[in-house]
């Protein structure tokens, strides 16, 4: 089956839900496709104790703020689900779901997008699939009998109660992930330089505003300000806050191997593990533009905004500061989605 739009939206999650918001409200024929089965996006997916850097109000999405969480200064992840299901329904968004998108292609004056449930024809996509589904474990030496497991797999501690556990990984994820384990495991948090926190008064407000203007400052070719990395690695979260104040996140340097029961340093020093859980980030989940052969430097799309150099039809959004500042965030996204809604208007001659 052949279906149209004007514009594809492919997924479902924040970064799609604020591009549909601004191409309904310019006019726009457009459908989103979400391969999840429910509305969420990848925040249905993340460990039970995950919280927001920012209160409800300062992550929001486009045109409604994120009502507050009752007793919670900062919200939950379910909260979050909550919210953009919620969304959806409030703005009336046209989102197909589960659909899962195998490739984008050049079809002529078009763009053919094929999925499990048929095919698309289209005169321009937004790609807003995140980097959730793709995540990235390094190569290291050796090699671990025990159990192992990245961010994405992580539920919660008692997954873990008494065991030896290793948590690798110097950035939010990990820290938050080390504090969570810090009662009821034997963690050992490790990361490749010592770890760098926020002042605890820091949150998502401020990290907005320093990727903001770090964006005007090199718009306007001022230096650069450095943006949200001259300010730390670690926004001190209330659980992570607390177990650094009683002395239960304190980080080992990176080990050099991998041994069959654990883990070895360079000074012969090794610890044992019944786990190791690899907090390392990810890469943009970006196979499904495979087709149209646009890959450049470490595997990302140049891009001029969002929209992508060699192909001026396609627009990425939501995978992180080279598609614009904070654009993987719940607040920093509508801006960049407002912009290449725009943009695309202009492309279709509204």
């Amino acid at each position: 089956m052949t279906s149209t739009a004007d514009v594809v939206v492919i997924g479902g999650g924040q970064a799609g839900l604020a591009a549909g918001y601004h191409l309904r409200r310019l006019g726009v024929d457009f459908v989103v496709l979400d391969a999840q089965s429910t509305p969420g996006g990848a925040w249905q997916h993340t460990w039970d104790s995950l919280r927001l850097f920012s209160p409800a109000a300062y992550s929001s999405l486009p045109g409604w703020l994120m009502p507050a969480q009752t007793g919670e200064t900062y919200p939950d992840a379910a909260h979050v689900v909550a919210y953009l299901g919620d969304y959806e329904k409030r703005y009336g968004l046209p989102v197909r779901r589960p659909v899962r998108v195998g490739g984008v292609h050049r079809d002529g004056a078009r763009l053919r997008v094929e999925t499990d449930s048929g095919v698309w024809r289209t005169r321009a996509v937004i790609s807003a699939t995140g980097t959730w589904w793709r995540p990235f474990l390094p190569s290291v030496a050796g090699r671990f009998d025990g159990r192992q497991l990245h961010t994405v797999h992580y539920r919660g501690p008692s997954d873990f109660a008494g065991q030896r556990v290793i948590v690798v990984g110097g950035g939010n994820s990990g820290a938050q992930i080390a504090a969570d384990l810090a009662y009821d495991t034997e963690p050992t948090w490790v990361t490749r330089r010592p770890p760098r926190f926020l002042a605890d008064d820091i949150d998502g407000r401020a990290l907005f505003d320093a990727a903001t203007a770090r964006r005007r400052a090199l718009e306007q070719g001022r230096p650069d300000s450095g943006g949200v990395a001259s300010l730390g690695d670690i926004v001190v979260v209330p659980p992570v806050r607390e177990a650094r104040d009683r002395g239960l996140l304190k980080a080992s340097p990176l080990f050099d191997r991998l041994t069959a029961d654990g883990v070895q340093w360079s000074d012969g020093t090794r610890a044992r593990a019944d786990a190791i859980i690899w907090c390392t980030g990810f890469r943009p989940a970006l196979s499904h533009l495979a087709p149209l052969g646009l890959r450049g430097v470490r595997g990302r799309i140049p891009t001029e905004g969002t929209r992508a150099v060699a192909e001026p039809r396609l627009h990425l959004l939501g995978y992180g500061d080279w598609t614009g500042p904070a654009s993987a965030t719940l607040i920093g996204v509508g801006r960049t989605a407002r912009d290449a809604a725009r943009e695309i208007a202009g492309l279709l001659g509204r």
